[in-house]
Order: structure tokens, then C-alpha cells, then sequence
């Protein structure tokens, strides 16, 4: 089994031939361009996508491989899977060759190779550099083709960056050394996410609602923060791709990816000191500038620095950069337990809106939203340990209120300030039972 740690970039056709000049450039050794075909499988009843796995056949200069990649974890972009690679004589499954152990628990593994059919393949050229970038050995791979299924098909012209030995850190290094040419953009979605969307029929994609943070139970404090990052990221990768295709209201789900990030950084404040995150907020700022401003786009995401802000809250978020800027007592902190400190928060926070909000009416409700947005997020990341539709309900009358300030409604404003500041809490020690 390898560890697979990646890190992906789409590239505008028209940067690639310029793209490929630099790379040339870099201290490694350069392979010329191959024709890679693979075969995606999987059962009518999606048995592999519910276990999170996806399994490929790949074909290259009459050679063939079997892969399976098995349930991971994705932060900003960087990919972190367990994959299992087997050599094959022809391109026929032999799911016998995969470790037992890789399966889940009572799966015969027989009929599952019965079950399975091609559902969607990709095509491409790839050229690589395996070059040496600080203690690390990085393979940068350029991919130029489609994936197809059925009567659907897709242009793939991205660039993936694989750790071949060494260190996550050298790879976030030198991804932020690309990230400063024209014409890349970090990435979020797989060739294999895309072909079985694909295979589905090319479905329009949704929007997708910030969630109430979910965490297990004896969760740290540091572990929250890091979750609470993580989901505002890859919120962002996602609706950008949205607003790339066309839908122009993906556009507001970034602003509100950034807005969770300030939350973020504003709830665990009395923990990390505003130095450890500097850098990181002047970027944020930057960004906020650039769309707040009618603009398309292909005229935001493809410039640097937008690509090196998602890229500097990755490279924090990974490397836990807070951490230097910490004495013993604020990491002891970290190391508590999340629930505790939800409770303490969900009562502070929220008795912070009722303060705010008890006397402002009218046209001063507009001067409160910002503090609003803030607090709701801060609330989204709290609520996770009770009952979730209490929860829920409880979060959307605050939401309602955002949304008619937005509006200019100030009856409908009234109505759900009224609503929101009536309500009783749902969480420990406010006199309410909850999900202990």
C-alpha cells in the first residue's frame, strides 16, 4: 500500500505551453509525454462509491494496472489516500490480487467482481518532472485529455503534484512556488469525481449549504479548529468550480467560505493570537476586495494572488502554523476537550446577539450585519454536539433575520429578530436538555 499525498491545479490552455518552459527549468528529471487510457468500475448500486473507494484499470505502452483507492481525507485540495496498485497481463479485473484486508467486512469478493462494469474512462497525455524541492522528491504531473461517459464528455488540463519521499511540506512549497505563475488555480474535484458525475448524466451541480460542524465526541479543542478550516476550504474549491462553469450565485458562497474562516479565527481568538494568522487575514482582505466588485470569473480565480490565498489557509491549515506562536498554557488549551469549550461559547456567543440585538430596529439592523453573519457562523461551528434539528431550527431564525437585512424586508426583519431572540437554548447548562 502507497500513501497517496497529492495536491492538484487546473491550467488554462493558453498557460500550458509557458507552464511547461518553467518546469523545464526546475532541478529533476523530465519524461516526455505518454498516452495514459483508463477504465473506471464500479456496480449498479454504487457499491464502491458508498465505501468511499473508486477502482481503475490504466493502460500505458501495453502495460496494465489495477488500482484502489480506499477512503481518504481531502484538506484544501490536498489529497491524502490509501491506494493499493497490482500488475496486470491484460486489462480483465482480478480483484484477488488486492489484499483481503482492503475490503469491507463481509464482502464476497467474487460476485463483487461479477458486478462490476465500466462506468466512465479517461484519456490523456501526461507529462512529468520528478524534481527535488527542499528534503523532498516531488512528482509534477501535466495531464491534457477528457473523460468520457457515455454521451458525455469533459476536458481535462490540470497539473498534480505527488510526494514521491519526503515531507508535506516541501510539497505545500513548492505548489506555492506554481502558484505564483499565470494561468493556475488550486483544484478540488478528481478526474474520477468527474467522470462519475459524468456517468450520471451531467446533472447540474448545487449549492452547498454551510453544515453544522460535526465532530466525535472527545474531540480536542485544536482538533475543532482544524475542522472548522477545513470545511470553509473545501466550501470554497467547491463553489468556485461552480462560479468557473457559469453560475454566477456560486460567487456568494466564496464570500461566505471567507466569512467562515473569520468566525474561525475570531472563536478560537482567546487561543491563537492574531500574529499567528497575519499573513493569512491580509490575504483574506485582498480577496474580499476583489469580490466585492462585479466581476466574472475568469478575472479572479485565474490571477495569483487568489490562488495563493487558498493556498497560504492550506499550507496553515495542514502544518497547524498556529502552533509556533503558542506558549505552553494556550497549547494546553488545544488539548482540551471541544465539547467543554462548545458549551461555554454557545452561552457567551449567543447572549452577544441578544445584547446586540434586544434594541436595534430599523434602518440600524443593516449596521449589525456583518456582527450577525459573524455570529451565526460561529454558532454553525458550536452546535454539532445536540440535537440537530433543534439546532437547526434555533440557527435559521438568526439566518432568516440575515437574509431580510440583506433584503432591505424590514417587516420580515422584525418578524424573525422577535422570533430568534425568543427562543429558548438548546445547549447543556442553558436549562434546556440536550444530547450529552
Amino acid at each position: 500500500m502507497a500513501q497517496e499525498i497529492e495536491l492538484k491545479f487546473i491550467v488554462q490552455p493558453q498557460s500550458g505551453d509557458a507552464l511547461c518552459a518553467f518546469l523545464n527549468t526546475l532541478p529533476g528529471q523530465h519524461s516526455e509525454p505518454r498516452k495514459l487510457s483508463n477504465i473506471y468500475y464500479e456496480t449498479q448500486d454504487n457499491y464502491l462509491r458508498r465505501h468511499d473507494a473508486g477502482l481503475r484499470i490504466r493502460g500505458v505502452d501495453g502495460r496494465y494496472e489495477m488500482t484502489i483507492k480506499t477512503a481518504g481525507h481531502v484538506v484544501g485540495g490536498l489529497h491524502q489516500r490509501p491506494e493499493y496498485n497490482v500488475a496486470l497481463d491484460a486489462p480483465v479485473l482480478a480483484l484477488d490480487k488486492f489484499p483481503a484486508e482492503i475490503w469491507p467486512q463481509g464482502c464476497d469478493v467474487a460476485e463483487l467482481e461479477k458486478a462490476l462494469h465500466p462506468l466512465f474512462s479517461t484519456d490523456f497525455l501526461r507529462e512529468k518532472w520528478v524534481v527535488t524541492h527542499g528534503d523532498s522528491e516531488v512528482e509534477i504531473a501535466f495531464d491534457q485529455g477528457e473523460v468520457k461517459a457515455g454521451e458525455f464528455s469533459e476536458v481535462i488540463h490540470e497539473l498534480e503534484l505527488e510526494l514521491i519521499k519526503g515531507n508535506t511540506e516541501d510539497v505545500l512549497s513548492l505548489a506555492g512556488v506554481l502558484a505564483s505563475r499565470p494561468g493556475v488555480r488550486q483544484g478540488l474535484l478528481s478526474k474520477a469525481a468527474r467522470g462519475y458525475h459524468l456517468a450520471k448524466g451531467n446533472p447540474e451541480r448545487p449549492h452547498q449549504a454551510l453544515p453544522i460542524m460535526q465532530l466525535p465526541l472527545k474531540s480536542s479543542v485544536e482538533k475543532g479548529l482544524e475542522t472548522a478550516l477545513d470545511i470553509a476550504l473545501n466550501h470554497w474549491l467547491y463553489h468556485e468550480e461552480l462560479w468557473v462553469r457559469g453560475d454566477q450565485k456560486a460567487k456568494n458562497e466564496i464570500i461566505e467560505s471567507i466569512g467562515l474562516i473569520r468566525a474561525t479565527l475570531v472563536l478560537f481568538g482567546g487561543i491563537i493570537p492574531r500574529k499567528a494568522s497575519t499573513h493569512l487575514r491580509d490575504m483574506l482582505t485582498h480577496t474580499e476586495s476583489d469580490l466585492a466588485l462585479d466581476v466574472s470569473a475568469e478575472s479572479v480565480v485565474w490571477e495569483t494572488r487568489f490562488t495563493q490565498t487558498k493556498l497560504a489557509l492550506t499550507q496553515w491549515l495542514v502544518t497547524r502554523g498556529w502552533r509556533p506562536f503558542l506558549d505552553e498554557k494556550a497549547l494546553r488549551s488545544l488539548d482540551e476537550g471541544f465539547k467543554r469549550f462548545a458549551d461555554i461559547n454557545l452561552s457567551r456567543h449567543s447572549a452577544e446577539l441578544k445584547r446586540t440585538f434586544t434594541h436595534v430596529t430599523g434602518d440600524s439592523l443593516r449596521d449589525q450585519l456583518p456582527r450577525l453573519s459573524r455570529e451565526v457562523h460561529i454558532l454553525r461551528l458550536l452546535s454539532g454536539f445536540y440535537d440537530q434539528t433543534q439546532a437547526s431550527h434555533w440557527l435559521d431564525n438568526w439566518q432568516e433575520l440575515c437574509l431580510a437585512i440583506r433584503q432591505g424586508s424590514r417587516h420580515e426583519a422584525d418578524h424573525f429578530r422577535h422570533e430568534a431572540l425568543a427562543q429558548a437554548p438548546f445547549w447543556l447548562h442553558s436549562g434546556q436538555s440536550g444530547k450529552h
